[in-house]
């Protein structure tokens, strides 16, 4: 029998294409489902989060997105260890059964208003089961193809996996596209909104029937048939310093700062350009969906130059770029995108004046707290135009005002008082008659969006995702022995992208909320960014020449 590393030198074959096409169609199916949670935040918080304020919907939608993200670690330990056990293709089976069965069900929940708080309990348990999933799944096909892959070529191979998570979200962005335009905005947002979870179900019959096809790693044949296999995976991997150093640096000096450039550069400009700057939603989703498919194939350009130059080097420009650009892009994409907000912040800013100890920071992760006081009524009207803002300090006990440009103070009034009903119509008739004479868009004009360099914008973002994830999968792989390389890799990976990377529109939003200024959100991944380039720089090594078959 030939040994494995004379199979990893053997020329490029149709097995090869198969295991590579295999694992990657079927990974985009996987992102395909876990993104629709997040392409559709705002029709999930009207469905299943309308007990709460406004601003915490927003935040609670981002969080029970984000919720999926918090478990895969904890997925990546139980299937990474599976993996390392029993095999790489039956794991990666398994998990992309629970993926599709725990999305199909989302089309079918009931709402709010039909079973009140059981909604969004339910809609958390089911994002729950997708992380745990998607918690095995990433590592065991970026592991799969790697194993499969020439020596020298594991960068180029693997950066196919690398593409899945992109053209997911462009698959679901067509989906939507399509399932949107189709009907009605009415029946859209009754039903319609359904129709892509849906579709997952005949996504999760291709999906088993693809992997149904493969064969076991060689790799991994090998080592069981040699008796080289590890019986304590976890053990193995986190329980010696030796080992766990590296997982940790693989943390802190790739995966953390992989992750900020990627949701930021797909998930958070989306929401950007939509919550903040309010562009609409077709207008938004044709060009990152444009954005996305034009920069694709740099995932698989930087994968092949990582085989030549190395992955380091490729990685920490990335990251580099991203903490030196991301404010002037997001600022730049703001001038072409809604030029007339643009125009209105820099004329006629708009101020709060209260008492420290009226505001509360209005975030309410069970939707029991009521936020009456003027200040927080006039925080929340404010964050929910979509408006920046500054905070004045105003003497104790006086009652929240705001000051839109050149225009008399408005002052806020008591939610809680027996006439709240009346004065806050007259309060928001007031705010919006202010907004609209200083200039405020309602929303973008989309005459106005200069679409060829929001694109351009939206591309450079995208390529900076390609530099900092096409190259990854393979630098994780090599840092790891073949007996606990599924579950040591995948720790790393998923707490930088489930915590670091799936928190960042929460954490986001929040730092925009709580400071009014549109961009505060940004310095979340650009400090990330900038600590992942100092560790990663430090001490993390290059790997594209080791063998992996150890």
């Amino acid at each position: 029998m030939a040994t494995a590393t004379q199979a990893m030198k053997a020329p490029l074959t149709s097995g090869h294409v198969r295991v590579i096409g295999a694992s990657s169609l079927g990974t985009v199916f996987e992102w395909y489902d876990f993104y629709l949670y997040g392409s559709l935040g705002a029709v999930i918080a009207a469905k299943f989060f309308t007990g709460f304020n406004p601003t915490t919907q927003i935040i609670f939608t981002w969080l029970a997105f984000a919720a999926g993200f918090a478990v895969r670690p904890f997925g990546a330990l139980v299937f990474g260890r599976l993996g390392d056990l029993i095999g790489r293709k039956y794991t990666f089976l398994i998990t992309i059964v629970i993926m599709g069965i725990s999305t199909a069900l989302v089309g079918f929940l009931p709402t709010y208003q039909t079973i009140g708080i059981a909604a969004p309990i339910l809609l958390i348990t089911l994002r729950l089961l997708q992380g745990l999933a998607l918690g095995g799944e990433y590592g065991g096909a970026a592991t799969y193809v790697a194993e499969h892959a020439p020596q020298g070529k594991r960068g180029a191979y693997t950066s196919w996996i690398q593409t899945t998570a992109t053209m997911g979200l462009f698959l679901s962005l067509i989906v939507l596209l399509a399932t949107r335009n189709s009907m009605s905005k009415d029946d859209f947002t009754d039903w319609g909104w359904r129709v892509p979870f849906w579709i997952s179900i005949a996504l999760l019959l291709i999906s088993v029937y693809i992997r149904l096809q493969l064969n076991e790693s060689p790799m991994f044949q090998q080592m069981k048939a040699e008796g080289r296999g590890s019986k304590a995976p976890l053990t193995e991997s986190f329980g010696n310093w030796a080992n766990g150093k590296i997982v940790l640096l693989a943390l802190l000096g790739a995966t953390a700062g992989q992750a900020v450039v990627w949701y930021g550069g797909q998930f958070y400009v989306r929401a950007f350009l939509l919550t903040t700057l309010k562009v609409d939603a077709n207008t938004v989703d044709i060009l990152v969906a444009l954005s996305l498919l034009i920069a694709s194939p740099f995932f698989i350009v930087f994968g092949v130059l990582s085989d030549k130059i190395g992955r380091k080097v490729i990685i920490m420009a990335g990251c580099l770029l991203a903490a030196l650009t991301y404010f002037p892009v997001f600022k730049a994409i703001t001038h072409y995108a809604n030029p007339a907000l643009e125009m209105a912040t820099a004329t006629s800013p708009v101020s709060i004046a209260a008492d420290p100890a009226d505001c509360s920071p209005q975030f309410d992760p069970v939707g029991a707290s009521k936020f009456t006081s003027a200040c927080d009524v006039v925080v929340s009207k404010i964050v929910k135009a979509g408006v920046s803002y500054t905070k004045e300090v105003a003497p104790t006990g006086s009652v929240a005002t705001v000051k839109i440009g050149n225009g008399a103070p408005i002052t806020g009034y008591d939610g809680a008082a027996a006439d709240a009903k009346d004065k806050g119509k007259a309060f928001n008739d007031a705010v919006d008659a202010a907004l609209k004479a200083a200039g405020y868009p309602a929303k973008a004009d989309d005459a106005a969006v200069n679409k060829p360099m929001v694109f351009v914008l939206l591309f450079y973002l995208v390529l900076l995702v390609t530099m900092v994830y096409g190259p990854i999968a393979a630098w994780l792989v090599e840092m790891f022995p073949t007996r606990i390389r599924y579950t040591s890799m995948s720790l790393p990976y998923h707490i930088g992208n489930g915590w670091f990377g799936g928190f960042l529109p929460a954490t986001a939003f929040a730092l925009v909320a709580s400071s009014g200024n549109q961009y505060q959100g940004l310095w979340y991944p650009v400090i990330v960014a900038a600590i992942t380039f100092v560790i990663g720089s430090l001490f993390l090594k290059e790997t594209k020449d080791v063998d992996i078959s150890k």
